[in-house]
């Protein structure tokens, strides 16, 4: 099997490694794109002695070469970051200006990535269709996850959108319940980035109730929202629900304290020297503090269910097609599902708490304008996308917004 990770020269590829080094994957070749040899010669370097360590036959290939490095892949895992660190420092920071929450896959920050991500990400899925093997699928981790799988999907690509918040879920409530993951079925369902857990069903009976019962006060720390919150939705948010329920909270957080990307920058300089060192063969405690946890686990879990690997649920980002009634079918929503016969199949899903459904359809609603917007370009575009984020919703305030997001990525916007 020849898989290809487009983004190579993420830090994150280690982590991707050790997860092949424990799978029954028949993985012959990983090939690794990336323009930036600076981070792509470290990384395959690291990657190769992981393997090597293992007893893993699998050869890794590093290439800046898009078109040689998918050439007959057997599936394709992307994972940009389209301006790296520095604009994601920006993103974290200009919306401030606007008394908005500075962040990197939601808000305006994540519009913005979305905009500079959705054409590079289509330019790389066409050179995909026509090189890759033909039954090759996409397996988007690039953020934010929902607009790019979105985008593909309109596109006629084969791709399927993956993101470990739900893996993380799972990990922790199997901890907590003394039991193996796999035990564990989450009744997740939202948006990228925008979930909640419904349930926590072990050996067909729904944990979650009494979890939320006996361990309300750690289970709202886990996620930093409070108690009362968590326990009229009985329901468990994702962290990024932070963004919307304690929106003024989490500004007031970023204002005082450094951005997120400028501790990640610091990581990864570390864990950069560390792959370039030729005695370090086995994955870093420092990759630890990188963030992305379980992330070697959801992909490799995702692509043995790919290769015909039977097993439980897995959540996924795909077409909405009726499952959840408030948005159209081509929307992408996030929810469990099996592969099987060449597709991802669902159970249905139980109709959402009336305010639960009215985020989600609003978040909805901003993502099909910010890929029109992605797509086509145009600042009135732009405007309408960012002034219908539940975020912004103010004219004068969108305004301000879109001239902040077109300044700070004008290099990346043709268009402008």
């Amino acid at each position: 099997m020849k898989l290809t990770i487009v983004g190579g020269g993420s830090t994150y590829t280690p982590e991707l490694i050790d997860g092949f080094t424990r799978t029954d994957l028949p993985l012959t070749e990983v090939h690794l794109v990336d323009p930036n040899l600076d981070r792509l010669t470290p990384v395959a370097g690291m990657a190769q002695r992981m393997l090597a360590r293992a007893g893993h036959p699998a050869r890794v290939m590093p290439t800046t070469d898009l078109e040689a490095g998918v050439d007959g892949a057997d599936a394709v895992l992307l994972q940009l970051r389209v301006g790296g660190q520095d604009i994601r420092r920006a993103d974290e920071t200009w919306p401030h200006d606007v008394h908005c929450i500075g962040q990197e896959t939601t808000g305006p920050g994540g519009f913005a990535k979305a905009l500079r991500t959705v054409p590079v990400v289509l330019r790389i899925a066409e050179v995909v269709r026509q090189r890759a093997h033909p039954d090759a699928w996409i397996v988007d981790f690039t953020n934010p996850v929902g607009i790019v799988t979105r985008a593909l999907l309109q596109a006629g690509h084969r791709a399927v959108g993956l993101c470990n918040v739900a893996i993380g879920f799972q990990r922790r409530f199997a901890a907590a319940l003394g039991v193996q993951p796999d035990e564990v079925s989450l009744g997740h369902v939202g948006l990228n980035h925008l979930t909640w857990e419904r349930s926590v069903t072990v050996g067909g009976e729904d944990r979650l109730p009494g979890m939320l019962a006996e361990h309300l006060g750690e289970i709202a720390d886990g996620v930093e929202l409070a108690p009362a919150l968590l326990a009229q939705l009985g329901m468990v948010p994702s962290y990024y629900l932070r963004y919307y329920y304690a929106h003024d909270e989490v500004l007031a957080e970023q204002l005082r304290e450094p951005t997120r990307a400028e501790a990640v920058k610091a990581i990864e300089d570390e864990l950069l020297a560390l792959y370039a060192d030729p005695s370090v063969d086995t994955k870093p405690e420092a990759l630890e503090r990188r963030g992305g946890a379980f992330y070697s686990e959801a992909a490799v879990e995702l692509l043995a269910a790919i290769r015909g690997t039977a097993g439980p649920a897995r959540v996924v980002n795909l077409r909405n097609d009726g499952l959840l009634p408030n948005l159209p079918d081509d929307h992408v929503v996030e929810v469990p599902a099996r592969f099987t016969g060449g597709r991802f199949v669902t159970e249905p899903v139980a109709p959402l708490p009336d305010d639960v459904a009215a985020l989600i359809a609003a978040v909805a609603g901003y993502e099909r304008l910010a890929l029109d917007a992605a797509v086509h370009g145009g600042r009135d575009r732009v405007l309408r996308a960012m002034r219908a984020h539940p975020l912004v919703l103010q004219h004068d305030r969108a305004e301000k917004l879109t001239d902040l997001l077109l300044a700070a990525n004008r290099t990346f916007l043709p268009w402008t």
